[in-house]
């Protein structure tokens, strides 16, 4: 599928989809996944194609969901097409079928500039949970440290919920690496908290001796370069 406008990118492997998604983080973005076999894809292409024309300023990604299995998992994408709108990582929408209206609206209604805040709106993002900003960085690095390896993931090791957890952590068990887990779908304040305190905006992430090394990219190619080996053993 060809791309006809700058901002409309066909997506060729995970490390392009990432270095592409994170270029910009205040950027808002489309994905849409499609499969050739699929004839409302071809529908919702032409859409697609549209709405990049249209909108310059919003970045399309439009990701082979067979192709591109690990992407499509790591979005609990189970049919196509599919679409997510996001704002850097951050979920805006969730658009599936072939439901041209509902997509179109999703991008307006998040290419607009954000609302301002309300005043109170900071106190009660926080307020649930009763947790100071103090306390929750102590609790976190707590959690970096419970062992000298610590894995940040989606799911668990048995029961991944990403192909890129489902991936490192199979990496880590291949090489015989003792190391401990933490579901961070089961904790919103530390999975937004560990973006800020690691500056890394994705998971799954891991630690050794409590500093980040980094995520699935990052420990492919450590372990590619045979450094992987020698920092799981602390040489």
């Amino acid at each position: 599928m060809a791309a006809s406008q700058a901002n409309l990118i066909p997506v060729t492997s995970v490390e392009h989809f990432q270095a592409t998604l994170s270029s910009d983080l205040t950027r808002t973005s489309l994905i849409n996944f499609w499969a050739p076999w699929a004839a409302p894809c071809a529908q919702m292409n032409a859409v697609v194609a549209e709405l990049a024309k249209k909108h310059p300023a919003l970045l399309v990604l439009n990701v082979e969901a067979e192709e591109q299995a690990d992407i499509a998992e790591s979005f609990d994408i189970e049919a196509v097409p599919s679409f997510v709108v996001l704002r850097g990582h951050t979920l805006l929408a969730r658009i599936a079928g072939a439901d041209a209206p509902a997509l179109t609206q999703a991008v307006a209604k998040h290419l607009a500039p954000p609302p301002a805040p309300a005043a109170a709106a900071p106190a009660k993002t926080t307020a649930p949970t009763n947790e100071t900003p103090e306390e929750l960085e102590k609790r976190m690095r707590g959690l970096m440290n419970q062992r000298r390896v610590v894995l940040f993931m989606k799911g668990t090791p048995d029961e991944p919920r990403c192909g890129f957890s489902r991936k490192i952590s199979g990496l880590l068990r291949d090489h015989s690496v003792d190391f401990a887990h933490f579901d961070i779908l089961s904790d919103e304040d530390v999975r937004q908290g560990l973006k800020k305190l690691n500056d890394w905006p994705t998971f799954p992430q891991l630690i050794v001796n409590g500093e980040l090394v980094g995520g699935l990219d990052i420990v492919q190619e450590m372990v590619e370069n045979g450094e992987f080996d020698a920092v799981m053993k602390g040489e």
